[in-house]
């Protein structure tokens, strides 16, 4: 599949002449590609080049000099977290001399963790999420639910050897030096149980039977994937009225293709179990890239019942109701729907599907193709 020499993002950093910015996301979304794409003219540093790493690492105060001797006033800083004490000379360079800075990287963590300078309301927050439909022509389904929608693995000729290089290279080294723990076996045990299990209602206890550690330590780790953008929890939507619902979250990885990578899936074959819970991840990312970048920024959430009833998708305060379904017969089981729809009187509620035609099977439910559903989605008219 030949890759694009261009694909244009629907996230777009654009600032008010006094603001800043930070732009995170994992390794390989294309923040360094939408970057120089959105600004050219930057002054650009990059702590993944390792002498320009040494220099700032040893001296930080060394960045005032080499941003005068330039002639910029936009600074872009690519992977900043992995020199959190800069942060300051940022904020005294932004207070002082009225640079604008563009700070780029795959996880707030270590400034968190080092009580770094966040630049306290000086910078706005924006993320690049995986590839969507919206930013595809000609999207290929069944390629994305396998490959996943990274730029570079879901236009490589060879999907599968780009995600375990991945997986192998950024998942278990990086993830397990931020976890601060030598006990890589546990952790690469941890990771293939949180893809067997992605999507499902997270268990703590078997996480850790499997991985061999404690449950605190299973808690630690998922807090870890969450932090680096690694993956997050799908909440449950708690707003009961006459239903007991259950109050255990979900984890979804924040894309399709690490679950591939990590299961070593070969392919992913139409009715099958591990199609659907692709398919239903698809969804899912669409929802959550949306609800960012058109900063609508609306809650995402499931709803289920302790006697097993459940909508797969909620936006907003039950403003839509989702269930997703990878068949394209139309003999839906959707007690679910109905269930959530008699107690919250949702505004809207849709089966999304495989099938090729919209339809309206009752006065409150509509069954729409996923192209439909991406598209309108999209446009704004799903949830405004």
């Amino acid at each position: 599949m030949n890759n694009n020499s261009f694909v244009k993002r629907i996230q777009q950093i654009k600032l008010s002449a006094n603001r800043s910015a930070f732009l995170w996301g994992p390794r390989k979304t294309g923040k360094t590609t939408l970057l120089k794409q959105q600004f050219p003219d930057a002054l650009w540093i990059d702590f993944l080049n390792y002498d320009t790493f040494l220099i700032l690492n040893q001296r930080p105060s060394s960045l005032r000099e080499i941003i005068e001797a330039q002639n910029s006033r936009i600074i872009v800083m690519d992977e900043v977290q992995k020199i959190p004490s800069i942060m300051n000379e940022i904020h005294w360079l932004i207070e002082n001399k009225g640079y604008q800075f563009i700070l780029s990287g795959s996880s707030a963590r270590k400034l968190r963790r080092n009580n770094s300078n966040l630049l306290g309301g000086r910078a706005w927050r924006f993320e690049l999420y995986p590839l969507v439909t919206a930013e595809l022509k000609d999207f290929d389904l069944n390629r994305a639910l396998l490959s996943g929608l990274l730029p570079s693995h879901y236009f490589s000729s060879d999907c599968l050897m780009d995600l375990k290089a991945y997986v192998n290279d950024y998942l278990k080294e990086e993830i397990q030096a931020e976890a601060l723990t030598r006990n890589l076996p546990a952790f690469s045990k941890f990771l293939l149980s949180a893809a067997i299990t992605n999507g499902m209602l997270l268990n703590y206890s078997n996480a850790a039977r499997e991985s061999g550690v404690s449950v605190k330590t299973i808690r630690e780790y998922y807090q870890i994937l969450e932090d680096t953008l690694v993956g997050r929890h799908l909440l449950p939507f708690k707003k009961t009225k006459k239903r007991r619902i259950i109050e255990t979250s979900k984890f979804f990885f924040f894309d399709i293709g690490i679950v591939s990578a990590l299961l070593n899936y070969k392919s992913i074959i139409c009715g099958t179990v591990e199609y659907g819970r692709a398919f239903e991840h698809f969804i899912l990312q669409e929802c959550w890239a949306y609800s960012h970048y058109s900063r609508l920024d609306f809650p995402i959430s499931f709803w289920r019942t302790a006697s097993g009833a459940e909508v797969d998708i909620i936006l907003g305060d039950a403003d839509v109701a989702i269930e997703v379904k990878s068949s394209d017969k139309g003999n839906y089981r959707i007690n679910g729907l109905h269930l959530f729809n008699d107690e919250y009187k949702c505004k809207k509620s849709f089966i999304v599907s495989r099938e090729l035609l919209k339809r309206k099977i009752s006065s409150n439910i509509t069954v729409l193709p996923w192209k439909d559903f991406c598209e309108m989605l999209w446009a704004g008219e799903i949830i405004k």
